[in-house]
């Protein structure tokens, strides 16, 4: 019996050593209100990193954060409060209706700075921002407190009351109000959780109820015509509210705030993300995984989970970024959703939320394998390793660069920024009563403080390709730690050795490792994660495609940022081949970890290729074309086409305008209201605002039928209808928006001879339609129409 119980132990052992399943998709949920997902995070005090690429990004977002001086942030808050600001206000977004959101990030990255280092200056900044919300709430009386120029009347006196004008972003003439409030309601919450600070609940409950008695007036038709206004994440905060108070009046404000125009399509299964706005969305989602594990309506967990599937999927980047111009588009094409402006930092900041939400639901691989994706390959790539200065949109344009943003310039992208870098330590580590998940490979130190346990891990990942763990225990004990297997290793690639014993290894990447064992002090656990090249198409054109090391992007470096004619046709190399195995045509660089050369395939010159979050100041490209001899020389006469048609208009027109050419303008005679010069890919355009217009003159012959060709470029997305009129009489109506991804195009427009007959010259208008843009238009050509 003794030899048959010792054979079992050996055998329960040796299991507790080998590998889980594929963990599936998170399935949908059961009708039965869940119990707070056992699966947690820990406390952004538990675990603390070690040297590496994100303590160094911790490092440069506290040097950013000591900069900004409260009362500046204040300021507004003050004067709304009829109090009188002890400093003068910030500019940027400050400077417009949707002041005071930067504040709340502001007082969300300090009280996560606080818990992730411990360091009580970020904690005095806490306390004293949250005495002053407390000061300017007190002035106020009704418990509003916000920065919002004549906020509160315009919420309660006109919206409140059903006097509604909502649009995509302005609700009564106001930039966003709720969503400004989300902000701030967030940082409210984060500094009583975080720093436990009991008024900043006492403030953020006050702010919650005054828009409780506003809302109460309000019929539900009312409510959803607010809510056709961006409004944040304002269902999660009052949802984290009810959990903070247990009063139910803030889940039921969290319900007020569900916008059924999107979330019940959603809901249904239908992707309706084309052509709306990514960020305005994914915090209703945020709001709706947190609400869940609240109230546990099966419907708001999958439709969270819907929309993460879509989002990842079918309308994601190979870094994990999503969105072009802010907005969404067709869902699996992305191959001419290549620009200056994709990718914004806001988008992945909030994916990474939600997706830790379902993770704590279902935990899911695949959720961890985004969380790496996202946070090595735009969160890192997205700030200045010298200076930390942050970016808005992450271009991804073939032959682009990044722009990083003046930190005093306030922008939504800088208020996130300020975040992303404070709770770098959050993604790592996971646990379940004796479980602990590793989800990431990160330089850290976990106080496991519940099971009197530390864990280490030693990397310098991804500079290299393993990553150790080392088990402090004053006694032993029993734990399962489950080590996630990249879904970027091929099967069985991934070895794993405990005190120098091989452990077998997942038949698949996209599952854990599980390891079940009594540990005991300085037992350890050496990983090894050895990259392969690999290529990653988009999704509608197998031909243009990122190349991939192991869980990371890499970038080709085309030079400096002021290189002359980079939107030369041949600025960025294609590849001539139709090998797919990046393998056999980059050479590593030497003493140079993740860096490659190209070899004998790029055209007209051999690419360096280096991970993306280190390409700083430079041009690059990420995504790639690869094409055989014959597709390149069909390639080559097309161009050749276009770039004849084009002469062929310069020469032969009647008259000509370069919008933006400030001489050219001038001698066309320019006039406008209420717009504004700009550049794409070195070409200059005339854009008008929102109740702008803009106008030239061009030389006509009044007795030759005409038409007036306007150059557009195609990819613009958002809200872009406007007329075209000749001296006043409509020619045409124009939407631009997603016309022509990833080109330029010109466009005809026939002009009816009695506009011209008789005049030597007519006005040429812009003029956008009711909370739309017009443009923005490049070229201008008066041609003779042919027959």
């Amino acid at each position: 019996m003794f030899r048959f119980l010792q054979i079992l132990a050996l055998v329960f052992l040796l299991w507790g050593f080998s590998a889980c399943h594929t963990l599936p998709l998170p399935a949908p949920a059961s009708a039965v209100a869940p119990e707070p997902p056992s699966l947690q995070p820990f406390g952004l005090d538990e675990v603390q990193l070690l040297p590496g690429p994100f303590l160094q990004a911790q490092t440069l977002d506290k040097a950013t954060l000591l900069q900004y001086e409260p009362d500046r942030l204040l300021a507004k808050f003050r004067k709304e409060a009829g109090l009188a600001p002890k400093a003068a206000h910030y500019h940027g977004w400050e400077d417009d209706t949707i002041s005071g959101h930067s504040l709340g990030h502001f007082l969300s990255a300090c009280a996560q700075m606080f818990s992730s280092t411990g360091d009580p200056v970020f904690k005095e900044k806490v306390h004293y921002i949250v005495s002053e919300l407390a000061l300017c709430q007190q002035a106020d009386g009704s418990g509003y407190v916000a920065a919002i120029p004549n906020g509160k009347f315009i919420l309660e006196q006109e919206v409140a009351s059903g006097k509604i004008n909502a649009q995509a972003f302005y609700l009564n003439g106001l930039w966003a109000p709720f969503y400004n409030i989300h902000k701030v309601m967030a940082g409210l919450r984060d500094a009583y959780r975080l720093c436990a600070l009991p008024l900043a609940l006492d403030v953020e409950k006050g702010l919650a109820d005054w828009i409780y008695r506003i809302t109460s007036q309000m019929t539900p038709d009312q409510l959803q015509q607010m809510l056709a206004c961006e409004h944040g994440g304002m269902n999660e905060v009052c949802a984290d509210l009810f959990a903070d108070t247990k009063d139910s009046t803030y889940l039921n404000l969290s319900h007020r705030f569900h916008h059924r125009a999107v979330l019940d399509p959603l809901s249904r299964g239908e992707d309706i993300l084309p052509g709306i706005h990514c960020n305005t969305q994914i915090p209703k989602l945020i709001g709706l995984a947190r609400r869940y594990e609240l109230s546990g309506d099966p419907s708001d967990q999958r439709t969270a989970q819907f929309f993460w599937n879509r989002v990842v999927y079918h309308h994601s980047y190979v870094t994990g970024g999503n969105g072009n111009h802010e907005y969404f588009g067709p869902a699996d094409q992305l191959r001419n959703r290549l620009s200056d402006e994709t990718t914004e930092t806001c988008n992945v900041y909030n994916m990474l939320k939600l997706t830790e939400l379902l993770f704590l639901q279902q935990p899911a691989p695949e959720y961890a394998d985004f969380t790496e994706r996202a946070l090595f390959n735009h969160i890192l790539a997205s700030q200045h390793p010298e200076n930390g200065r942050v970016i808005y949109n992450l271009s991804l344009e073939m032959g682009g660069k990044k722009s990083y943003q003046d930190p005093y310039d306030f922008t939504c992208c800088v208020g996130s920024g300020m975040e992303n870098h404070s709770k770098h330590n959050r993604w790592i580590y996971y646990h379940q009563q004796n479980t602990l998940y590793i989800n990431q490979f990160i330089a850290s130190e976990l106080n496991w403080r519940s099971q009197g346990v530390v864990v280490r891990q030693e990397t310098s990942f991804p500079k290299e390709q393993h990553s150790a763990l080392t088990i402090t225990c004053p006694r032993p004990t029993y734990l399962r730690l489950m080590i996630r297997n990249p879904y970027w290793l091929a099967p069985g690639k991934m070895r794993v050795e405990v005190n120098g014993r091989p452990v077998a290894a997942a038949s698949s990447s996209k599952s854990y490792i599980e390891l079940y064992a009594k540990w005991k002090n300085g037992d350890r656990i050496d990983i090894d994660l050895p990259f392969e090249l690999r290529l990653e198409p988009t999704p509608d054109d197998s031909n243009r495609a990122a190349i991939c090391y192991g869980p990371l992007v890499l970038a080709g470096d085309l030079g400096p940022e002021n290189t002359p004619n980079p939107y030369a046709r041949d600025f960025v190399p294609i590849f001539k081949t139709v090998e797919r195995d990046p393998a056999k045509w980059l050479t590593p660089f030497e003493h140079e970890p993740n860096s490659f050369q190209s070899q004998q395939v790029a055209f007209p010159r051999n690419i360096r290729l280096l991970p993306f979050y280190q390409m700083h100041d430079r041009r690059y490209s990420v995504y790639w074309d690869f094409m055989s001899q014959e597709t390149w020389e069909n390639n080559v006469e097309t161009h050749l086409k276009e770039m004849a048609f084009r002469e062929n208009c310069n020469r032969t027109a009647i008259d000509r305008l370069i919008w933006g050419d400030t001489i050219q303008e001038k001698t066309h005679g320019l006039s406008d209201s209420n717009s504004h010069i700009g550049k794409l890919q070195d070409r200059t355009y005339r854009e008008a605002e929102r109740g702008g217009w803009f106008a030239c003159r061009l030389l006509v012959q009044p007795d030759t039928p005409l038409e007036l060709l306007a150059e557009y470029w195609g990819g613009f997305t958002g809200s872009k209808t406007f007329d075209i009129l000749v001296d006043g009489q409509p020619i045409a109506t124009e939407n631009i928006t997603g016309k022509a991804e990833g080109r330029f195009i010109i466009v005809p427009y026939p002009i009816p001879p009695a506009y011209t007959q008789g005049k030597q010259s007519v006005e040429i208008r812009f003029s956008p339609h009711t909370g739309h843009r017009a443009g923005p238009v490049f070229n201008l050509w008066l041609m003779e129409k042919k027959p």
